[in-house]
């Protein structure tokens, strides 16, 4: 559902001020601190960007995924650690609950999520399973009216600030692949969670990552999404459709911010009694900067807008994190390479969002693992 014109437009400005008047002079704090100021997390609850994707009758905004992408590409245009704050109450926190839950659930955990008072995370990967999330070990044994779950959960975003866990577990044997697997709303409070040290990373500092350790946690039957068991890698896979497109729509947003910071250092520095923007070498960088973002935002949109008209958009959305996530890597370098040394040097963004956008290759799934499900739709249909 899309909020009336006239209301979005006053939205996107106001996140529009708030990105360069309030974050953008923060970056280099957070990247120092590795740490978003709580008062500045307040601000977020304030403008209500906890919950952007989740339905006003549960307090949220209840942008369309249209809308919800032209935000992103705003909040693109400075640290990605601000928009990982709430990125997950957005998408793979929320989501699953919003596609998939029973009535009550929806009622317990997405008011709080769109307040930003509940802080959701999405435990899918392991040790031993990531790209394939069907080989997954993390166990949920039945015992009554509970399961008790075994495992660890790796590289989980949020974790530290997390009061539930979307969590995918295995209630059915390996040899079942994805039809064992079962998603639980989990309590971060639960005796038998223990959270590892945060991951050093490289770059997104202020966006903290951890593994999640799971002895014999014991959660009732309810905490199940939808309360049936075996559907858990379906409910998975339709969140990550959706947050595949929200990640192309952040790569776009940000190689708008480097085309800026390229097109800035062009017009200014002076090489051989000109601005190196004239000459030619340059403006091909440019060029080709430019034209890879506009190609990824028609890309993104298109999408978006298949999505909110109910149509499969699996292919999509692959096609989209796939080339527009290439595309920020390649605008990141190109930035750098524009700005020469200075492109080097911590002090200029280009070098920190060049170490930043690195992970928008690999998380909701590898460019890899797009290619494949791009091919395999392909193969099957053409058309």
């Amino acid at each position: 559902m899309a909020l009336d014109p006239d209301v979005f437009h006053a939205l996107l400005g106001t996140v529009r001020r708030f990105v360069h008047e309030r974050l953008v002079p923060l970056e280099e704090q957070v990247e120092r601190e590795d740490a978003v100021p709580e008062d500045v997390i307040d601000e977020m609850k304030e403008l209500g960007l906890f919950g952007l994707s989740i339905p006003e009758a549960y307090g949220g905004l209840g942008l369309s995924l249209e809308e919800e992408a032209r935000v992103v590409f705003e909040l693109g245009e400075t640290s990605p650690a601000f928009r990982s704050v709430f990125g997950t109450n957005v998408g793979i926190g929320s989501q699953g609950i919003l596609l998939d839950g029973t009535q009550a659930q929806k009622e317990t955990y997405l008011p709080r999520m769109a307040s930003g008072e509940l802080v959701g995370s999405f435990a899918l990967t392991e040790p031993d399973a990531g790209s394939d999330a069907a080989a997954l070990r993390t166990r949920a044994v039945r015992d009554g009216d509970h399961y008790r779950l075994l495992g660890t959960k790796r590289w989980i975003t949020n974790a530290p600030r997390a009061g539930v866990f979307t969590l995918m577990a295995r209630t059915g044997t390996p040899e079942e692949r994805a039809r064992g697997v079962t998603a639980f709303l989990v309590d971060a409070s639960l005796p038998g969670i223990e959270l590892g040290p945060p991951y050093v990373k490289m770059g997104q500092r202020g966006t903290h990552v951890c593994d999640v350790h799971l002895d014999d946690v014991r959660v009732p039957a309810d905490a199940i999404i939808g309360g049936t068991p075996g559907r858990g890698f379906k409910t998975a896979m339709k969140v990550l459709d959706k947050g595949r497109i929200h990640i192309a729509a952040l790569a776009v947003g940000i190689a708008q911010r480097l085309m800026e910071e390229m097109v800035r250092f062009a017009t200014e520095r002076v090489q051989f009694g000109r601005p190196i923007g004239e000459h030619q070498l340059v403006q091909g960088l440019l060029a080709d900067s430019e034209a890879e973002r506009y190609a990824a935002r028609a890309m993104v949109l298109d999408a978006a807008r298949r999505f909110d008209a109910g149509a499969a958009v699996t292919r999509e959305a692959a096609c989209c994190k796939l080339f527009a996530t290439e595309m920020v890597g390649r605008v990141a370098d190109r930035a750098v390479q524009v700005h020469g040394g200075a492109g080097y040097i911590a002090e200029h963004a280009v070098e920190r969002l060049y170490r930043d956008v690195r992970l928008l290759r690999l998380y909701e799934g590898t460019s890899q693992i797009q290619q494949l499900i791009i091919a395999r739709h392909v193969l099957r249909d053409p058309g």
